[in-house]
């Protein structure tokens, strides 16, 4: 039977490869928004240890899978007896994954790792195999989504028609805001169109998949390092745009960039799937920038060219607990 639950997303401001401040930053959130809105489930972003982006700090992020992030994740689940999701770079087998796991009140943990890492973020880590699709004793059947995922028919293909509520997150760095004259005016202006692209994403999954949405995001300045030119200074921001979104697209509740680091929270209803809007034959939901869609192959090319490359090596991971 249909039923309705209430969820909170958190939108933080972390910093660069600083996972245990991240993660005392990560805590507070979560605690005050436990105390404001007093929901079923709290959803924090992929990457919640520290933000994917192009920097050699980032081989110093990824933790064991049951690590201090999986630690914090489900123990706030157990204390505050609530589902709690959140994703971190883990390291498994010898590779690093991005992970998202989904804990429960009764200890009850599943997870996911994101398929395709995007472009830079194929340096740090490598895809995963699984669908997605997690049984939740809390809320049933359940898709977790990471970072663009999100912009993918495929993704959505396979959640369409099989899930009650889709939860995640995204890490979205936009373009470079420290370049000047044409370079700057084209980073102000892909700046903006990116903006427009995000705002969108959520409703338009959410009408593709037939579910609603829970997606939190990163938010805030950090200064990362261009790929290919690694002593040039890239700094930018996070887009932002958390969201609770229902099945038809409606934004029940919003952060943008501008509204900074908080949570929100509304009540959805868990029933069955019902999508709206048709799938198409086509890579990306939104229609990417011409930036995104001339850099996506070499990049992700060039990223696990290196971290293939770095692992013969042996040092691919250059911290572990």
């Amino acid at each position: 039977m249909p039923r309705t639950i209430t969820v909170a997303a958190v939108q933080p401001a972390l910093a660069l490869a600083d996972v245990d401040n991240n993660l005392a930053r990560l805590e507070g959130l979560i605690r005050d928004a436990h105390r404001t809105h007093k929901p079923d489930v709290i959803i924090v972003p992929e990457a919640a240890s520290a933000p994917n982006v192009h920097h050699p700090a980032m081989r110093t992020v990824p933790r064991p899978e049951r690590g201090a992030p999986y630690q914090l994740l489900t123990g706030l689940a157990r204390e505050l007896g609530i589902v709690v999701g959140g994703g971190y770079l883990a390291e498994r087998d010898g590779d690093a994954y991005g992970h998202y796991v989904l804990a429960e009140a009764d200890g009850t943990v599943t997870g996911h790792d994101k398929d395709i890492p995007t472009m830079w973020e194929q340096n740090y880590y490598v895809g995963g195999h699984d669908d997605g699709i997690v049984h939740s004793s809390t809320l049933g059947q359940v898709g977790l989504v990471c970072g663009w995922e999100w912009a993918r028919f495929s993704t959505a293909a396979r959640l369409r028609g099989n899930v009650q509520a889709v939860l995640g997150g995204m890490c979205w760095p936009t373009t470079p805001h420290n370049w000047i004259g044409p370079a700057g005016w084209w980073g102000r202006r892909e700046h903006q169109l990116q903006i427009g692209l995000a705002r969108k994403l959520p409703g338009q999954f959410a009408r593709l998949v037939g579910a609603p949405v829970v997606h939190a995001s990163h938010v805030g300045p950090i200064t990362m390092r261009l790929p290919g030119l690694p002593r040039v200074p890239y700094r930018t921001r996070m887009l932002g745009e958390t969201q609770i979104v229902e099945r038809d697209g409606t934004i029940l509740a919003r952060l943008s960039e501008k509204d900074g680091e908080g949570h929100i929270a509304a009540t959805i209803e868990l029933a069955d799937p019902h999508p709206i809007d048709e799938l198409e034959e086509a890579f990306w939901i939104p229609d990417m920038t011409a930036s995104v869609r001339a850099t996506w192959d070499l990049a992700n090319f060039h990223g696990k060219t290196s971290y293939r490359l770095r692992k013969i090596a042996g040092i691919h991971i250059a911290q572990r607990e």
